[in-house]
């Protein structure tokens, strides 16, 4: 059936001035799956990899037990899922199996105790040989949950690698502030997964349950942008904003033509990106600069290669007042990802020792988020900047908190635009 997709087009500044030199046009894409879709419900396998070493001891490894037991609870009897526990070990607590008998596997985790040290990598290779136990249908997630640092970095990276050349994302976890944030972001982005830090083991239940309910509103995958320029136009960069704040980068096809692979789509939610282009001048009118399409699956349809898409129009005028009106909603997503951007290379700037640069980049990032209304984030960021102001460093915490927290400051209310 025609319709499994929408696009839609906004551009930060609709009419741009006239003149001599190119410039920057900020052009919002939100791609959704439509109303439709979520009536369709793709089977769902999920690994969960957990982290059952001595630090988890009490209300971690409390929390871990009510998690996944609750999870399971919101799989039913088409979806698998598989337990896999590490320490200095790894034991498959429950191996991939229908969701038909809850209690069963809730048991199981029932016993699921703090013992060892931390080696990730074997956890997560068996995660995944669980997840291929019953084929490559359906929605695939491993969730991983680890509170510590381990000495396998570079094998967590290729088992990494592995889940992504599988096509299964993992969901890495990271709870408390002994653990290496950046492997397992690299983790996340290797296996086209997500990343997050939770600061309160509290939070463990809603991070799986948000993410079981993830997979269960994916049912189109293989999703990819192509964006067809004409000449005078130049890509710059390609960001996404929602769900997470990424820099996504693109392929080139031929000159004037890029590509961003998206990979799966969520109802609900979809995927809204900010594309970043050099425009050339152009006399008074307007003017088709593009075209965007978007192609997919849709397997439990039976669906393959469909397309949506859209032209982008762009108009230059010599009117100042015209030239100066913008559009609220996509001006203050690119003022998001500028506060991120400045974060991140705060943060690069730091580890290269520039400690006064670093300070500098995070005072624009906290007066960016709080023009923006992101107070708590701010006021974590100003405290940092006031830690390297007096030692030089910032805190583990605020790292984390910088890292992730900037990630997420576009919201999906934020893609609510005018038609």
């Amino acid at each position: 059936m025609p319709g499994e997709v929408t696009l839609r087009t906004m551009l930060a500044r609709p009419q741009l001035a006239v003149t001599n030199t190119p410039q920057v046009a900020y052009l919002l894409l939100d791609i959704q799956p439509s109303a439709a879709m979520t009536q369709v419900r793709m089977p769902v396998s999920v690994a969960f990899v957990l982290d059952r070493s001595g630090s988890m001891k009490g209300e971690k490894i409390d929390r871990v037990r009510r998690a996944t037991s609750l999870a399971v609870d919101a799989l039913d009897q088409q979806d698998v899922l598989s337990v896999v526990i590490f320490d200095h070990r790894v034991e498959v607590l429950v191996p991939a199996t229908h969701v038909t008998n809850k209690r069963a596997i809730q048991e199981s985790i029932t016993r699921i105790r703090d013992a060892g040290g931390t080696k990730i990598a074997p956890g997560v290779e068996r995660g995944l040989r669980e997840l291929m136990a019953f084929g490559q249908n359906g929605i695939r997630r491993m969730i991983l949950l680890t509170d510590g640092q381990t000495e396998q970095e570079h094998e967590c990276l290729l088992r990494a690698d592995d889940a992504g050349r599988a096509g299964v994302p993992i969901t890495a976890l990271g709870v408390g502030k002994d653990w290496n944030e950046d492997l397992l972001i690299d983790m996340a982005n290797r296996s086209s997964g997500t990343a997050d830090y939770i600061d309160q083991p509290d939070k463990i239940v809603e991070y799986f349950q948000n993410t079981v309910q993830r997979a269960q509103n994916t049912a189109i995958n293989n999703a990819s942008l192509t964006m067809r320029l004409v000449q005078g136009v130049t890509p710059r960069a390609v960001w996404q904003v929602i769900p997470l704040i990424s820099n996504l980068g693109y392929r080139p096809v031929s000159d004037r033509d890029v590509n961003v692979p998206l990979g799966e789509l969520e109802t609900g939610s979809g995927r809204t990106l900010l594309v970043e282009l050099l425009v050339d001048p152009k006399p008074v009118g307007q003017y088709r600069i593009g075209q965007a399409e978007v192609s997919y699956d849709v397997p439990a349809l039976g669906l393959q290669a469909e397309r949506a898409r859209t032209d982008v129009m762009l108009s230059f005028t010599d009117d100042a007042a015209q030239a100066a009106q913008v559009t609220p909603q996509v001006m203050n997503i690119v003022e998001k990802v500028s506060a991120f951007k400045l974060q991140t290379r705060a943060l690069q700037d730091l580890q290269s020792g520039d400690v006064s640069g670093a300070t500098q980049k995070l005072k624009s990032a906290v007066t960016r988020l709080l023009n923006q209304g992101e107070l708590e984030l701010a006021q974590t960021m100003q405290q940092e900047v006031d830690n390297l102001q007096q030692t030089g460093q910032i805190s583990s915490e605020g790292q984390k908190t910088m890292k992730f927290g900037t990630r997420k400051t576009v919201r999906l209310s934020d893609r609510d635009l005018p038609n």
